[in-house]
């Protein structure tokens, strides 16, 4: 396999940032990246996947391994329930829908969030009440050093809020190059009391909903709050949620009594960053080719030709206003390079 050199990655990186890869692999077969990985071990690398919860500032030096491993496979079945491998550039939302054409429930309220399945569980993607841990089974990934092949159990993945294993004690080690996942082929467990999903299917007078029909609503929902990265670049969700301790809450509440929270534990609550970013005054706001979506304000935009290192500063303004405000601290839920 030759490497190109030079290459922009502006069609990689769903911002839009036009940075440019000194050195550029296309990998298409697990051959091909333990080739690559052998040939480049005294090397740091760049993984890159579908670039969707990634910020660009500035060139690439490293070599770049744009990971494209495609294929969905039947690993076992029964009469309630399916195994599914899936491989890790396969892109998320496309293979959510191949989900809802089989009938294989699971992923459903996690449709149109932008990216591949192989970089899913680094950051335990989730959405209006569900995780991916909910549904994974397992992942399998390649060593950088070694090129030794290893199996994750779900356990083994230490999976919490927007976070996994991969995003610490394992960080920069290991390429996933497949997840497996257990869906329901029949009872399925849905999920409707989170966010605008029961709204949504009450105003198409939907009474039972089907699996399609949560998609279906999810789709409806986000594309009505968030900007398609074909036509603004953005990576979806800047920040996370915060999770807030009992004291912090308490006083939260009593400040702000109109806020929207979500109960995690009696010692524990999620805040909307959204909400919080809303009323530090920044939904909407642009600067220069910076700025924050009109229709959701936990989303930072690429109006065109903002350099990474704007969206950056933009991010770290917000994270002032907010602490200054509220005295919460809202933490970048994408990875900054």
């Amino acid at each position: 396999m030759h490497a190109a050199h030079n290459v922009s990655l502006k069609p990689y990186n769903t911002f839009s940032i036009d940075v440019a890869a000194e050195t550029f692999y296309h990998i298409t077969t697990e051959e091909d990246l333990i080739t690559i990985l052998a040939a480049q071990k005294d090397q740091e690398l760049f993984i890159l996947g579908g670039g969707s919860n990634m910020l660009l500032t500035k060139d690439i030096e490293q070599p770049v391994l744009h990971l494209d491993l495609k294929g969905i496979y039947i690993i076992s079945e029964t009469e309630k329930d399916v195994t599914l491998k899936v491989s890790a550039g396969e892109n998320w939302h496309d293979f959510v829908i191949y989900c809802i054409n089989n009938n294989y429930g699971g992923l459903e309220n996690m449709a149109l969030i932008p990216g591949n399945v192989g970089t899913a569980p680094i950051q335990n993607i989730g959405a209006y009440g569900v995780e991916l841990k909910d549904s994974f089974y397992s992942c399998t990934a390649t060593h950088i050093q070694t090129q030794e092949t290893r199996t994750f159990s779900k356990v083994a993945c230490e999976f919490g809020y927007r976070n996994s294993i991969f995003k610490n004690q394992l960080k920069g080690q290991y390429i996933i190059t497949s997840v497996s996942f257990c869906l329901t082929k029949k009872d399925h467990v849905l999920r409707t009391e989170y966010g605008a999903i029961k709204q949504e299917l009450e105003t198409n007078k939907i009474d039972n909903p089907s699996i399609k029909d949560i998609s279906e609503a999810v789709i409806a929902i986000r594309q009505s709050k968030l900007p398609d990265p074909k036509e603004l670049g953005n990576s979806g969700s800047f920040f996370k949620n915060p999770v807030v301790d009992l004291a912090i809450f308490t006083t939260f509440q009593k400040n702000y009594p109109q806020a929207p929270f979500y109960k995690i534990s009696d010692l524990e609550h999620k805040i909307p960053a959204g909400w919080l970013i809303e009323q530090a005054g920044f939904k909407g706001k642009r600067y220069g080719d910076a700025g924050v979506h009109k229709n959701q304000a936990l989303v930072l935009v690429n109006y065109g030709n903002a350099t990474g290192k704007e969206i950056w500063a933009l991010a770290m303004k917000i994270q002032q206003a907010v602490l200054d405000k509220f005295g919460i601290t809202i933490e970048a839920e994408v990875n900054v390079f």
